[in-house]
């Protein structure tokens, strides 16, 4: 390339970038995700179910007791439902029904680590649907939601009418080193450094059981401040933009201890899963034939789209969405339009 190519090609790539920089302002200012719902709505029945010994999970139903069945499966593990989550599904169409994972949430006892494992949460959707004498329903997850979608995927899937998931997230060793030890650090060095600093200098070559040490002992400020600087993290990078409401529920102790605690239990437990799983065994979702759609982050460095790219290639027939303007989470305009729009087209499966 010569001088002057280098010079149009510096000039394009300038307009490129400056060109999505203004559309990704543009669109935030003029479209909100709040826009892109369904009307806020409440249960129609809540309750708790148990499942084990010890624990009972917190659920709720919305929308229509005789449309077509959805779950929706939280993030984190360990994150819990909101009332925004209902939003999703039209209500109209929809029986969704919508849980507190083991630990999280409202489900009891609150973040437990007994008894909480990835195929214990997959047998709690199967008791789940069991209960409510539902044959056969829509799978919907994001990020941890979208693992344990696929876990139950693969384990039940003639349960299973369609996918939707969202930030793609398998459990493997390369996935947890990216965001908890080097890789995410590189791009938010300000909050890499207050995710830091709870941990001694010698310890940090290994952060993830450093923290689990101290999130599961006995020192319960020490827990307590661990659990907040884990959460915080998190949260200080899962947008494109940092929200300020997803930094508020870090700083809330309740919730950080079970996002917090619960995570740290199955990433050091590899997920409870052996290595890639849930990628190696997706061919049992292609091979169903079930529809799958995949909304992806270009910018997510919570669960980067490596991961997302390599389902994809493992059920090739699925729908594929990267959306260029956006990061990790479900309250992006854009993620937040695929999968509404997603939902709304698998309203026409027959149960």
């Amino acid at each position: 390339m010569g001088l002057l190519g280098q010079k149009v090609y510096t000039f394009l790539r300038r307009c490129q970038i400056s060109n999505f920089a203004r559309f990704a302002t543009t669109r935030a200012a003029t479209m909100s995700d709040e826009t892109l719902l369904y009307p806020a709505i409440e249960p129609f029945f809540s309750g708790h179910l148990k499942v084990s010994d010890l624990h009972s999970i917190y659920y709720e139903q919305c929308g229509n007791k005789d449309g077509l069945p959805i779950v929706f499966l939280h993030g984190g593990p360990g994150g819990g439902i909101s009332p925004r989550d209902r939003r999703f599904f039209d209500p109209k169409a929809y029986h969704a029904v919508l849980f507190d994972q083991r630990g999280a949430g409202k489900s009891t006892p609150a973040h437990c680590l007994e008894e909480n494992d990835t195929w214990s949460l997959v047998e709690d959707i199967e008791k789940l649907r069991k209960h409510l004498n539902i044959e056969r329903w829509v799978v919907f997850g994001g990020s941890w939601g979208s693992t344990l979608a696929l876990a139950y995927a693969e384990k039940h899937v003639d349960r299973v009418l369609g996918l939707v998931l969202r930030g793609i997230f398998t459990l493997r060793k390369a996935e947890i080193d990216w965001f908890y030890q080097k890789g995410a650090s590189f791009m938010f060095p300000e909050a890499w450094e207050q995710y830091l600093e709870p941990i001694p200098v010698a310890e940090r070559s290994d952060l993830l059981s450093a923290y689990h040490k101290r999130l599961i002992g006995e020192n319960q400020t020490e827990q307590v401040r661990c659990a907040k600087a884990w959460s915080t993290w998190e949260m200080a990078t899962s947008q494109l933009r940092t929200n300020p409401e997803n930094l508020a529920k870090a700083a809330e102790d309740k919730w950080a201890l079970a996002f917090a605690r619960i995570e740290s239990h199955y990433f050091v437990n590899e997920g409870f899963m052996r290595p890639n799983q849930i990628i190696e065994d997706a061919g049992i979702i292609a091979d169903s034939g079930i529809p799958v759609s995949i909304v992806q982050g270009r910018y997510d460095v919570v669960c980067p789209a490596t991961t997302a790219w390599d389902l994809f290639k493992k059920i090739p027939k699925a729908e594929f969405f990267i959306v260029d303007d956006c990061g990790h989470s479900a309250k992006e305009v854009g993620i937040t339009e695929k999968l509404v729009a997603a939902c709304d087209k698998y309203k026409s499966l027959k149960k």
